[in-house]
């Protein structure tokens, strides 16, 4: 009896819960004591909602071509800075070839590249004096691993700063992220930041070379690369100082003067590596520059292709006075709009690669309400089929399913409304419509196991404990074995199918508690007090 007593004051809080937090999904004002104790509406997804999906394509050649890029010049930055001489340094896309003057200097680049380097390049030697640094696959594989997973994380703090309540951004496939924004309206604000790929990069001026020069000629040298400048044009050094990934905060605003500007903070590597730099230069000019990729189609051998095209813009010059550090501000900015969108995209991150949108879906709020009423129509005539059903087979055994079954669909409102980030999507109403038919399913057999035992000449309140006990082997195999479907659906499916395994395993764990303990606290407590219980007076 103590057990019991146990059993039914679970119970009891456990309907009560599920009441409570079920309340705000039901009806349309909640009172301000509900909200306190956090219980909210339950968040519907963007069939249901309404609002935009993007399927976005990651370009990962162009992260192996900018890091292969940087490399090269980090490595022609250390041989340099070594003194290590050679002939002819030669880069392409995924090699670097170095024809070094001796074999002493081949030798110690060697030593210092398998040093500073280790397992990211496979060195072999041409000849005595040269040679090719091939980027090892294990480096490439983890380069296009991190590359997807910083876009996804970029991608997140963009959404954030739409604010959309309970977006989906998560990985398809290898290549791919899928990004919802349930209840956007602004869906070319939200392309516009969403596919935006800006970063800055700070490069000193060469003051050494003659950039009219350059421009007749129409070629760039070896060390530094033409920019125009409002209609100027500029030499700017190829080595990059820093780059948006260092910068931690970003926020626009105006200067003194009330112009546009940006204010930046660095994280530590970043703030260490720009104040040796400044300091280096002080009294010598330093550009930004507002650098975007885009996406483009073209015709390339009779093919229609989409390649990524790098835009570059230098938004301001300026003479650097004193040694700069953790904090600045950035100033020549055409507007506050364009300091907002650059202080937007600095403070939600840089991408790690290019972007573009495959697929574009939009979802008006009518179609989205129009899911809803037929969700709800469908979840009614399935309930009450199955409590007709049950009621009229069962009878009273049959009410204390179909109570079981009402209090199992408010624990999986109750549940969904507290889990931060799910939302009741379509197939989550197809989930739940399943989990009715699996939730009477368990108390079809363990009644029919009574109806057994009672044939068997059990009586009454024996054959209730034995049905009971010998039906939860059956009904534990079934759920545990939906239930590791509906994981893995969870693990590997996307969107739509996330949404139904949600809802499928809530259901099926709720399931177990409403179909078999409280279906039993309720018999017991109409039936365990009777001990001259006839056979016929089970109702069953």
């Amino acid at each position: 009896m103590k057990i019991l007593s146990i059993k039914n004051i679970i119970a009891a809080f456990i309907l009560a819960f599920s009441i409570i937090y079920s309340l705000p999904t039901f009806f349309s004002d909640v009172p301000d004591w509900l909200t306190s104790i956090n219980a909210k509406k339950m968040n519907l997804g963007l069939d249901l909602k309404g609002g935009v999906h993007f399927l976005m394509e990651v370009d990962l050649d162009e992260v192996t071509s900018s890091k292969s890029k940087k490399l090269s010049s980090d490595l022609r930055s250390q041989l340099r800075k070594e003194k290590l001489r050679y002939r002819n340094f030669n880069y392409q896309s995924k090699s670097i070839s170095i024809e070094f003057f001796d074999a002493v200097n081949y030798k110690k680049a060697e030593e210092l590249i398998n040093n500073t380097y280790q397992n990211t390049f496979e060195i072999s030697r041409n000849n005595d004096n040269q040679m090719l640094l091939s980027i090892s696959e294990k480096t490439l594989n983890e380069l296009r691993i991190a590359a997807i997973k910083q876009n996804t994380t970029t991608l997140r703090n963009r959404v954030n700063e739409l604010g959309v309540a309970e977006p989906i951004v998560q990985q398809s496939g290898k290549t791919r992220i899928v990004v919802e924004l349930p209840g956007i309206k602004d869906t070319t604000r939200a392309k516009e930041i969403i596919g935006a790929t800006a970063t800055l990069e700070f490069k000193m001026l060469d003051e050494d070379s003659d950039p009219y020069a350059a421009e007749d000629l129409n070629e760039n040298s070896f060390n530094s690369k033409l920019y125009y400048y409002e209609e100027t044009p500029v030499l700017l050094k190829r080595n990059i100082m820093l780059t948006g990934e260092n910068i931690v905060d970003a926020s626009s605003g105006f200067d003194q003067n009330n112009r546009p500007k940006v204010d930046i903070t660095l994280d530590n590597p970043g703030a260490k590596r720009f104040s040796e730099v400044t300091d280096e230069n002080i009294g010598k000019q330093m550009a930004v520059i507002f650098v975007e990729s885009k996406a483009e189609q073209r015709v390339i051998d009779g093919e229609s292709k989409r390649i990524s095209k790098k835009y570059e813009k230098i938004i301001s010059i300026a003479t650097i006075q004193e040694r700069l550090s953790k904090s600045f501000q950035i100033t020549g900015l055409d507007s506050s709009d364009e300091a907002r969108k650059l202080a937007l995209y600095l403070r939600a991150g840089s991408m790690a690669a290019p972007m573009y949108i495959v697929e574009e879906r939009t979802v008006g709020p009518s179609l989205g309400a129009d899911n809803i009423e037929k969700g709800k129509i469908s979840v009614i005539i399935g309930l009450i089929l199955v409590l007709v059903f049950m009621l009229y087979y069962y009878r009273v055994f049959g009410l204390f399913a179909n109570s079981a079954l009402i209090i199992n669909i408010l624990i999986i409102v109750s549940i969904m409304s507290l889990i931060p980030g799910a939302t009741l999507t379509l197939p989550g109403i197809a989930g739940i419509v399943l989990t009715v038919g699996m939730a009477v399913d368990a108390n079809v057999l363990i009644f029919e196991r009574i109806k057994e035992e009672v044939r068997n000449g059990s009586t009454p309140l024996a054959s209730i404990e034995l049905g009971y006990k010998k039906a939860f082997s059956t009904i534990l195999d079934a759920n545990i074995t939906t239930l590791i479907a509906s994981i893995i659906l969870f693990i590997f499916g996307t969107g739509p199918i996330k949404g139904f395994a949600v809802t499928l395993s809530i259901g099926i764990i709720s399931s177990m508690f409403t179909a078999i303990i409280l279906t039993r606290i309720l018999a017991d407590t109409v039936y365990e007090n009777n001990t001259n219980l006839k056979v016929t007076k089970l109702n069953i």
